[in-house]
């Protein structure tokens, strides 16, 4: 058992000002994982991407309250994270089933998109592999910028997936390799970006897909990992590139996405101290 993070993702079409419940990507469920219930389990982050002002809600009887619970105003277009990310994590119980619901647009067929960011300290099956910031700083060697073209579809949720290396001239992983992911940076606004491989437990990790505050995702896990002080930064290894599979969260719009990974070379394991 080991530490894991995953994006869960969801969508309401047309909710108007009328809370609507999400209906969850494929693969993603609202139901928190059966985990070592003496372990942490937290709320990172959250945010909506809307086509028109509006609200989200996360909330459950094992919150705050099962009313309101943690409520946010969200803007059109903006899909900066609302949740607060600063030294408390939102506790969150084993099996317990949340509700995320979204207010937005009223025009038929505009698709409205939340995203909650879930740590787990001991996850029963998963080992992911996360450093900190002060073990990036000690083992890492060079910066790589990764891009990464994504076509997206117009129905929400995921879509476009394709492997980190599947750019054309754009393979230059070292082999056997470490890496780190600092974040990344997008061309057009999305949902979420999402990143799954062996290295992660094959879960979906990930974050906003923010065009306006490109430094705010630049460095996403390093920001997450320093304000929560617990190693949140990934690793990957370059022999699993064909199977480190990226995609994104996108709205009717089906806008394509050209993402830069930033990665960070490491040191072999046997130099770093």
């Amino acid at each position: 058992m080991g530490a894991a993070l995953e994006l869960l993702t969801g969508i309401a079409t047309a909710p108007s000002t009328t809370f609507t419940g999400l209906t969850m990507a494929v693969g993603n469920t609202l139901t928190i994982r059966s985990a070592d219930p003496t372990s942490q389990i937290s709320l990172l982050s959250a945010w909506a991407f809307n086509n028109a002002v509006g609200a989200f809600r996360i909330r459950s009887p094992r919150l705050h309250d099962n009313v309101n619970g943690v409520r946010m105003v969200v803007d059109a277009t903006d899909a900066s994270p609302r949740y607060p990310r600063y030294q408390f994590m939102q506790p969150l119980i084993a099996q317990d089933v949340l509700t995320a619901e979204l207010t937005g647009s009223a025009v038929g067929g505009q698709i409205e998109t939340g995203c909650l960011l879930v740590y787990y300290a001991n996850l029963p099956g998963i080992q992911a592999r996360f450093i900190s910031t002060a073990q990036l700083s000690r083992w890492g060697r060079n910066m790589m910028g990764q891009e990464v073209d994504v076509t997206a579809g117009a129905a929400g949720n995921y879509s476009g997936q394709v492997a980190i290396n599947s750019l054309a001239g754009a393979d230059n992983f070292k082999a056997n390799t470490d890496y780190a992911l600092m974040g990344y940076c997008v061309s057009a606004p999305c949902g979420a970006v999402r990143i799954q491989g062996a290295d992660v437990g094959n879960l979906g990790i990930g974050g906003p897909g923010l065009v306006g505050d490109p430094n705010t995702t630049a460095y996403w896990f390093c920001w997450l990992s320093d304000m929560y002080n617990i190693s949140l930064i990934p690793i990957f290894n370059s022999a699993n590139k064909n199977a480190i599979l990226v995609d994104v969260a996108q709205n009717q719009a089906a806008a394509a996405v050209k993402i830069t990974f930033f990665f960070v070379e490491l040191a072999p394991p046997s130099m770093r101290q």
